[in-house]
């Protein structure tokens, strides 16, 4: 398909215009104009850019893409390395920030809602979401079961019950947003990473917390959106995950 093609519906299917972002959402770095083979990933990273030029990709899809506003403006160092390798192999660069964790089928969030068995229950919209079990479950099953279907040990800091029924959530890094799963009343909050104060919040709050991961918690997003893609419009797209332990 054509490139300006895919951007259209990426911009009406992401809902990009509901979103005020840190980084701008859509095309970021123009290629070829003509798209038959995407890989995917959750960081426009080195990495993934020379996968891409292994694998003859016309494009790049991630969930981290590039200019964000509390970075520096000039291209150099490792930015400019990672961008001339793009123009170079006339490959286009698409990233999709927060209208990725929002989305309610193919979303960061939504994914893990469905890996983990949430029924979301969330009272009011925005990006953190509440959940329930399909029955009670000890936290240290659930624990168990998190770190299982992430590939990685998740970081608990206990505060609340020893059996859980509700669960808030937020992709990536939104440890802060703990305020909400209190006020909610959630047994467990899980977010990607962890501030020192995260633990202080927790005991005194009640409420468990689950650190499982920035990147792991924000794989199945754009892995989703890939597949959905390949089966929208016979797209070939292969997702790359770089591994990375935080």
């Amino acid at each position: 398909m054509l490139r300006s093609e895919l951007s259209d519906y990426l911009h009406g299917f992401l809902k990009v215009a509901d979103f005020q972002d840190y980084a701008p959402n859509g095309l970021q770095v123009e290629g070829r104009t003509e798209i038959r083979t995407i890989v995917t990933g959750v960081t426009a990273c080195q990495a993934l850019i020379d996968k891409a030029i292994e694998l003859k990709a016309d494009a790049v899809l991630v969930h981290h893409g590039y200019f964000w506003k509390s970075e520096p403006v000039e291209i150099i160092g490792f930015k400019q390395k990672r961008i001339k390798s793009l123009l170079t192999h006339d490959i286009n660069l698409f990233g999709y920030h927060l209208p990725l964790d929002a989305h309610p089928l193919l979303g960061n969030n939504a994914m893990l809602a469905k890996l983990w068995g949430l029924q979301d229950i969330t009272p009011q919209a925005g990006l953190v979401r509440l959940g329930s079990l399909p029955e009670p479950s000890s936290i240290t099953d659930f624990r168990n079961q998190v770190s299982e279907s992430l590939g990685r040990e998740v970081l608990h800091l206990p505060g609340g019950p020893d059996k859980i029924n509700t669960v808030a959530w937020c992709s990536g890094g939104a440890q802060n947003y703990i305020d909400i799963a209190l006020k909610w009343e959630a047994d467990l909050y899980i977010s990607g990473e962890v501030s020192e104060q995260t633990t202080h919040i927790a005991k005194e709050g009640g409420i468990h917390y689950f650190a499982a991961g920035h990147h792991a918690t924000e794989r199945l997003g754009i892995q989703a959106l890939g597949e959905h893609l390949a089966e929208k419009f016979g797209l070939q797209c292969h997702f790359v995950d770089v591994p990375n332990p935080v």
